[in-house]
């Protein structure tokens, strides 16, 4: 918290702010404004309120806090960066974002809010960088709508794969050098996102659908085909890494492919050891690099699935009730920040040493669970809890009273 401590001005937000992040790691069954000022021993809400939407702050500065913290402690000559998106189901058409639209987290088309998010995945652990809001083109559309959600009239639409490259830019501007990017179907079969990365001497290991078009010395073919034509000697198994239960082995294949421009392109394809099931990925590299390079830099996308369920999980980054986009912005950040701190300090304990053999190492769950119970388990009185409760039932009361009159104007 010291170190995004000078992005507040005033003392009371910046207090208030290490209340917030603290209950976004507590144990809370429901994370927003309401459970956590009352967790963190705040009469009402309205003060976590405040730091979300009119407070002065800066939740982009914080944002790069952020990333500077994560790259600083999480440093690994190997990184990969992985770009995915994540969407939260929500209700209503009045939350930032919000459309009827495809979500991995829901499976199906669903009234939700979707964000692109950018993870920093080395060997000592992986956190969130970055994040941008997609915002679609029937919120851009509509200047009135942008304003009302705290968007501004300058709002554009931008593509997930735009926004990944906005992001992926924003960190090497940063000062930082990364050798790889990783990212499934939606951002390897955009050509712009893939010539940014070239231009700036970035390789890259993007999946691509199996009916991608891909030139080769006798001409261009679909992945699907190339693939067919493999021989049984082009495959080797090699794991993609560590999993839950145990390394993910696949059979993979590498084919060159010919391009005018610089660097090395090939086509990798991944099969199934079960079910014989084939995906495919782009590749480029500036020099030479061996299958097993590709085959970890593939692997390297598992790592935002799992930032994702532990930030969720562990940090409630999809738990969030606010509706514009100030609050929104703010809100994720710190929720970043948060799972930071436990990826850090899970990442400080397994650089210590092996603990014992008949335990696994240190989780960040488990990390959670420790600094709530050791660190900063609240206690408060009866009178606190009562209190919560009379103000609770009186706001319930108020806006019960606000809604009828409400319906009552409508049907007049």
């Amino acid at each position: 918290m010291g170190r995004i401590a000078a992005r507040f001005t005033r003392v009371e937000p910046r207090l208030r702010v290490g209340r917030l992040v603290l209950g976004l790691m507590s144990d809370l069954p429901r994370k927003n404004c309401w459970t956590i000022a009352e967790w963190a021993g705040e009469k009402t809400p309205h003060g976590m309120q405040h730091l979300l939407c009119r407070a002065s702050w800066d939740a982009d500065a914080v944002r790069d806090d952020v990333r500077e913290y994560v790259v600083e402690h999480l440093h690994d000559d190997q990184a990969v960066l992985v770009v995915d998106e994540t969407g939260d189901v929500k209700k209503g058409t009045r939350t930032v974002g919000v459309q009827r639209q495809y979500t991995g987290t829901a499976g199906p088309i669903e009234n939700s809010q979707v964000a692109v998010y950018l993870v920093y995945a080395g060997a000592r652990g992986h956190a969130a960088v970055d994040r941008e809001l997609y915002v679609p083109r029937s919120w851009t559309s509509d200047p009135d709508r942008c304003r009302a959600a705290g968007l501004g009239e300058d709002v554009v639409f931008a593509t997930k794969p735009e926004l990944a490259r906005v992001m992926i830019e924003r960190f090497l501007d940063a000062g930082h050098r990364i050798g790889w990017v990783t990212g499934d179907e939606v951002y390897g079969g955009n050509p712009r996102l893939r010539a940014t990365l070239e231009g700036r001497g970035l390789g890259y290991v993007l999946a691509v659908a199996c009916t991608s078009e891909v030139a080769t010395g006798a001409g261009k073919f679909r992945a699907d085909a190339l693939a067919a034509r493999l021989p049984r000697r082009a495959w080797q198994k090699l794991s993609a890494g560590r999993g839950a239960k145990g390394h993910r082995y696949y059979d993979w294949a590498v084919i060159d492919l010919v391009d005018p421009a610089q660097g090395h392109r090939q086509l990798l394809v991944r099969r199934n050891r079960t079910t014989g099931e084939l995906s495919y990925y782009r590749c480029h590299s500036t020099e030479p690099v061996p299958l097993s390079t590709l085959v970890r830099t593939a692997g390297s996308r598992w790592r935002v699935e799992e930032t994702f369920q532990t930030e969720k999980g562990l940090t409630g980054l999809d738990e969030h009730q606010v509706r514009r986009y100030p609050s929104w912005s703010r809100w994720v950040t710190l929720a970043m920040l948060a799972h930071a701190f436990l990826a850090v300090v899970r990442a400080d304990e397994h650089a210590r040493g092996p603990g014992p053999d008949d335990q696994i190492p240190l989780s960040c769950n488990e990390i959670q669970h420790l600094f709530l119970t050791v660190v900063v388990r609240p206690f408060h009185d009866l009178a606190h809890r009562l209190g919560w409760s009379d103000w609770r039932r009186r706001h319930q009361a108020r806006s019960r009273t606000s809604h009828y009159r409400r319906r009552a104007v409508s049907q007049a």
